[in-house]
């Protein structure tokens, strides 16, 4: 990973994340390196080996034609499941299993977004506000997809299959680091605004009652009936590394900023402390949503 600078906005680029992680203005799948091209050739290599093509293989594994081509090509980051049907399928002796051990991008995430990611899975606290949009970690699948479904400008089937891998792979986080302390904060009309259908929604709420109840979860509601708070700056997210080094994420309209600089950290933790005061408390905002 890049090492950061200490300026306070130490990368602005384009794209979204948790509306929509795209990969800018290349398209969503990012530039193919060595290791993927080599994982490709290892894949078609044992697919070779057993005879197969890519036809006949692609259902043995549970994926596409398309999805076997791009992944054999370099083009696309394989799923774990990708990756163990395929060990299984070709008997493969664990070379494809030892492969996938080094390849070195993260699947459907934009360029830019990465380097946040990775501060993401060794996290010790994290916190996070959102005003546009259910966060992504607490995002369900069908929501997921309704937001990349509605991308401008468009995805394609396959595109949409990659981002919404990533996405529920970045999910894992709040199940897979049960001593990771998550606060987040959401605008009450988020919640009320029927994206997806009331349905989608329902299970949307469903979903994130059911994550409030792990004891390292914290959710906040702030309600519609507060005036100004101290959010109106826009979405943020903070994160305390095992070092005890914090860094903050703030996105918009094409633009995106990861902070390391202590004092601009500071102010947007004195943010984020007064909105936890200002919005609704846990039990209220458990309350709120099953009135939902």
């Amino acid at each position: 990973m890049c090492s950061f600078q200490t300026s306070a906005r130490v990368r602005e680029v384009a794209g979204v994340t948790d509306a929509v992680p795209d990969e800018g203005q290349s398209g969503s799948e990012p530039e193919a390196t060595d290791s993927l091209k080599a994982f490709g050739e290892v894949v078609k290599a044992f697919r070779k080996r057993a005879r197969l093509t890519q036809e006949a293989f692609a259902p043995r594994v549970g994926y596409s034609v398309p999805t076997v081509a791009s992944i054999e090509q370099g083009r696309r980051f394989p799923s774990d499941d990708f990756v163990e049907q395929s060990e299984v399928v070709l008997d493969a002796f664990g070379v494809i299993r030892g492969a996938a051990k080094h390849l070195t991008r993260k699947p459907g995430l934009a360029k830019w977004f990465r380097q946040w990611a990775k501060l993401e899975l060794k996290a010790v606290t994290l916190y996070t506000y959102e005003n546009r949009l259910v966060p992504g970690l607490l995002q369900t699948p069908a929501y997921a997809k309704t937001l990349f479904d509605e991308q401008i400008p468009a995805l394609g089937d396959d595109e949409i299959e990659s981002k919404l891998v990533a996405r529920v792979e970045r999910m894992k986080l709040l199940t897979d680091r049960p001593h990771t302390i998550y606060s987040f904060i959401i605008e009450e009309h988020v919640l009320r605004r029927q994206t997806g259908g009331p349905e989608v929604m329902r299970e949307q709420i469903d979903h994130i009652l059911d994550i409030c109840a792990r004891r390292n979860i914290d959710l906040q509601i702030m309600p519609q009936s507060r005036g100004h708070h101290a959010g109106l700056g826009g979405p943020l997210q903070l994160l305390e590394t095992q070092e005890n080094k914090w860094y903050a994420y703030c996105e918009g309209q094409r633009a995106a900023h990861l902070i390391a600089d202590s004092k601009e950290i500071s102010i947007l933790q004195k943010r984020y402390a007064r909105m936890r005061a200002q919005a609704l408390s846990f039990e209220e905002s458990v309350s709120l949503l099953r009135e939902m």
